[in-house]
Order: C-alpha cells, then sequence, then structure tokens
C-alpha cells in the first residue's frame, strides 16, 4: 500500500470536493459482449461466474485508480485488489466471500471454490471486519435478470470507497450473447473517464 501525495496529485481538488459529500459514488451501467467468454465456458465445463469475475478483476488491478482507497481520510493506492463476493445458498440466502486474486485463472478458480464450500456450509452472511481487507471490489450478480441500473445499500456511518461491481443476467440478442454491468466508484478516486475504461478492458479480456 503507498499513500497518495494530495499535494503533488492532479486529483487534489476532485478528492477533497467529492470526499466531503454524503453520497460520493456515482454508477455507470453498460453491457458486455459476452458471446466468446459464455460459449467458452460451455464447450469447457467452466463456470461462467468465476470467468466473467477473474476477468473483471484483472481489469481492475490493471487500473490505479479500481486499486484506490480512502484509509484514514487518505487516499492510498493497493498493490492488488481482491474480490469481495456475494455467494448464494440454496435456501435463497447468500454470504459474503473473500477471494484472493490471482492472475492466473486456475489458481483463482481454486480460490473461489473454497470461499463457495464456506459459504455453503456456514450460515449467516460472513461478516469480517479485518482492515486488511479494505483492498477489495464488492462484487455482486443477478444471473435472473436483466439490468439497466443498480442502488446498493449504504451504511454512511461507515467510511467505504471500495467500488462496487454487479453483473446482471447474460442473455440474446440477435445472435450475440450480453451482459449488463453496474459499476459504482468513489468519485473522489475516480471518474467516468476510469469506469469506461474497465468497460472497454474488461470486454478485451472477455475476448480473448
Amino acid at each position: 500500500m503507498r499513500i497518495i501525495d494530495v499535494n503533488q496529485w492532479n486529483r487534489k481538488e476532485h478528492f477533497e470536493f467529492f470526499s466531503t459529500f454524503d453520497e460520493p459514488f456515482f454508477g455507470v451501467t453498460s453491457e458486455i459482449d459476452c458471446t466468446k467468454a459464455f460459449n467458452f465456458c460451455k464447450q469447457n465445463g467452466i463456470s461462467f461466474f468465476a470467468w466473467y469475475l477473474h476477468k473483471s478483476l484483472k481489469a481492475a488491478n490493471t487500473s490505479a485508480n479500481f486499486k484506490m482507497r480512502i484509509v484514514d481520510g487518505k487516499p492510498v493506492v493497493y498493490d492488488f485488489v481482491h474480490a469481495s463476493a456475494t455467494i448464494g445458498r440454496e435456501d435463497g440466502t447468500f454470504g459474503f466471500s473473500y477471494v484472493e486474486y490471482h492472475a492466473l485463472f486456475e489458481h483463482f478458480l481454486k480460490n473461489l471454490n473454497a470461499e463457495i464450500e464456506a459459504v455453503q456450509k456456514n450460515p449467516g452472511l460472513r461478516l469480517s471486519t479485518d482492515p486488511s481487507q479494505l483492498n477489495v471490489i464488492h462484487y455482486s450478480s443477478l444471473p435472473w435478470t436483466h439490468i439497466t441500473s443498480v442502488s446498493h445499500a449504504r451504511n454512511y456511518k461507515v467510511s467505504d470507497s471500495a467500488p462496487k461491481i454487479v453483473f446482471g443476467k447474460a442473455h440474446q440478442v440477435k445472435h450475440n450473447m450480453v451482459m449488463s454491468v453496474s459499476v459504482h466508484g468513489h468519485h473522489g478516486l475516480m471518474d467516468g473517464l476510469h469506469v469506461s475504461q474497465h468497460f472497454e478492458l474488461f470486454q478485451q479480456y472477455m475476448n480473448d
């Protein structure tokens, strides 16, 4: 983790301005063409959820802005960010997970499967107060419905600067499979440009 020198930062005024807001988060929803990734996962028996979660996290780890957080009122940037993803259970509830990022999908999948198993074996939310988990992105999936916008439950008494990404249902449009993706970020740390760049990079990784 590296502390950003605010006085030497070109986002100094942006950071100071938006950090005073009651709600500093903004959100953008866009569509990703997931045809190639969806077919690849289907043909090879790979979890589509695991695949797109890894590609999204890979894109996030390419962007300094997606790795920035606010710690004790100061902007910092982490070397890596990981996934705090909601995992569903058969009884309709969900639990939180902490999935450590790895550039290799096989290693990431091992971490994800361990967390999925832990959620299935333990009831409740699996809340954690571990401060080392500030370097996460909050992920959710709504595979049952196409999304056009998303809002998030927020506790304004608790400082929060982690991006939040939601995936909608992958569905067919003509000959392609598309999936809506919503990204919310702290405006003191990122702008629409950075979210747009994330979408572009995520699309690129989904096409690889």
